[in-house]
């Protein structure tokens, strides 16, 4: 295809674990893309806004946030920086993005609810696009339930919540089975998650198309960390084992409390029917890493 005619997208967070899945797929599997790594951060805005003016590209996607090394509850000890990424960073992108009549995905999290008693375990009551944030117990989190709430006068935004992002790489450190089989105590608690095999086209398709809107992006139903570790048991490793704990007992251990929730996948699901269920596609995602043990 003619450079000229492809479709040009910018990728903020070319070097982080979404954004690197991001920018492989895209060159693989989708010819009439064309896509650029940005050289800005998100907390310089001026360096951003110059990038935008240089490369004038036709779509932009922001994979670029700060989630902590090696995990959120970095974030509580290092507040002005999640919150320069997280909000400043990101909403002065998409405001950019919106006065160049840009569209922007941004990925976000649905790490932003609890179950409470009105969206009980299992009740089959999920969060909704349109439910409030109800957690806010890790700075990561509530800068995220504030961005969210800020992005309602944009017309030029897809936001997609992901949860517990899964691929078929153990080598992946962000890779949720990669870091449930180093805890030797796991909570027994069933979660929306995210399959990055089975999303990620969705979100190319999506961004082709300049879909707006909020949309969970999840795969639908939930699935426990007991069930995880039982396929992990049983595909990778027969002698592995783990040890439950309850939310206070893990609460003792963390500075920050998780998020635990399901979210209600069926807007994402009216336009993308063939999306798996959780617990379907976790089967194939660990058939996958066994051939890849295999083929080693």
């Amino acid at each position: 295809m003619n450079q000229q005619n492809k479709i040009k997208i910018l990728l903020f967070g070319s070097t982080g674990f979404i954004g690197k899945k991001v920018s492989s797929l895209i060159e693989t599997d989708f010819p009439q893309i064309e896509i650029i790594n940005s050289q800005s951060r998100l907390e310089n805005t001026q360096d951003v806004a110059k990038e935008l003016d240089l490369i004038q590209p036709d779509r932009v996607i922001n994979a670029a946030g700060i989630t902590g090394i090696p995990n959120v509850d970095w974030c509580e000890s290092h507040k002005q920086e999640t919150l320069r990424v997280n909000l400043v960073g990101s909403l002065a992108l998409i405001d950019s993005c919106w006065k160049r009549n840009i569209h922007i995905i941004q990925f976000g999290t649905g790490c932003i609810y609890q179950y409470d008693e009105n969206h009980k375990e299992n009740s089959g009551n999920k969060f909704t696009e349109k439910d409030p944030p109800n957690f806010f117990g890790s700075y990561y989190s509530k800068t995220k339930g504030i961005f969210q709430d800020l992005l309602d006068i944009f017309d030029n935004v897809l936001l997609l919540r992901i949860r517990m992002p899964i691929t078929s790489h153990l080598e992946d450190s962000k890779n949720l089975i990669s870091k449930l089989i180093k805890y030797s105590k796991v909570v027994n608690i069933p979660n929306s998650m995210s399959v990055l095999e089975d999303l990620l086209p969705v979100m190319v398709d999506m961004c082709i198309k300049k879909v707006v809107g909020v949309f969970n992006f999840t795969n639908p139903g939930s699935i426990s960390h007991n069930e995880i570790l039982t396929l992990y048991q049983k595909f990778i490793d027969p002698n592995f084992k783990w040890e439950n704990f309850s939310i206070e007992e893990q609460n003792k251990i963390l500075k920050a409390e998780r998020s635990n929730n399901e979210l209600d996948s069926s807007k994402l699901l009216e336009i993308y029917p063939d999306i798996p269920h959780i617990k379907d596609s976790m089967i194939k995602v660990f058939e996958r890493i066994k051939k890849s043990i295999k083929n080693q």
